[in-house]
């Protein structure tokens, strides 16, 4: 590489700052500096100097009683013109009602290359547990959201058959092993005012509750709200899959 192909030290220390803020898409809301250089794969002084800045710029906060980092206030509010521009904000209260309806967290994702990316959470107002959280970022190929959106934008790589099946039925199921008991996760498609998937509607709890009669239960009301969130967001255009 000559002199002229190499980045300037602007942009690599730019490139760096991404970064270290896309290790906070994870399930951890925060993250120690020893944690945060090991998952950035960078030395913790770097670490420190980039976090730093990133708090002086609001990007990033510290927990003055850990010294823990977390996503700070100023980051929140420069992505709100994005979530307003998608309609996410204006999906939140159609979430909303179907969490309180079927007592379930109710989780909105869209594909990012080949993971859905959870983009919005509504909790009803009773309590609830953990497993009803999916993760930040989860597989296209096996996860119920992500298996949802293939089956109406299909990509080569993934099994055609399957995916025919979700399509045919109208929604995806999937189970896995949580840390103490088993998951089951229910997803259905969104689709945006051009008709092409945009992401998908899904819910999540232990198998034992979210058991056969009660997916026959609500599935109907989760499609209803998924038409309903497929009025107001952008075009699918915003959520294209792109294999990478």
């Amino acid at each position: 590489m000559t002199t002229a192909d190499q980045p300037r030290s602007g942009s690599q220390a730019v490139e760096r700052a991404v970064h270290l803020l896309n290790c906070f898409e994870g399930d951890d809301p925060e993250l120690s500096i020893s944690e945060l250089a090991h998952v950035a794969g960078v030395p913790v002084s770097t670490a420190h100097r980039l976090a730093q800045a990133l708090v002086r710029g609001r990007r990033l906060e510290q927990d003055p009683a850990t010294d823990r980092y977390r996503i700070g206030q100023g980051l929140a509010t420069l992505a709100r013109p994005a979530l307003n521009r998608l309609g996410i904000d204006a999906a939140a209260p159609h979430m909303y009602a179907l969490a309180a309806g079927i007592q379930i967290t109710t989780s909105l994702s869209v594909a990012d290359a080949r993971e859905a990316v959870t983009v919005l959470q509504a909790r009803p107002p009773v309590r609830f547990c953990t497993h009803q959280l999916p993760r930040a970022r989860q597989p296209l190929g096996s996860s119920a959201s992500g298996r949802a959106l293939l089956a109406h934008r299909p990509v080569p790589a993934y099994p055609a058959a399957d995916l025919d099946l979700v399509r045919r039925k109208g929604f995806a199921v999937e189970e896995f092993e949580g840390v103490d008991d088993h998951i089951r996760s229910v997803a259905v498609p969104v689709f945006g005012a051009d008709k092409q998937v945009w992401g998908a509607l899904s819910v999540q709890a232990r198998s034992a509750r979210l058991n056969d009669e009660l997916v026959r239960d609500i599935l109907p009301a989760m499609h209803r709200i998924a038409v309903r969130i497929g009025g107001v967001v952008q075009n699918a255009s915003a959520a294209a899959i792109y294999p990478r």
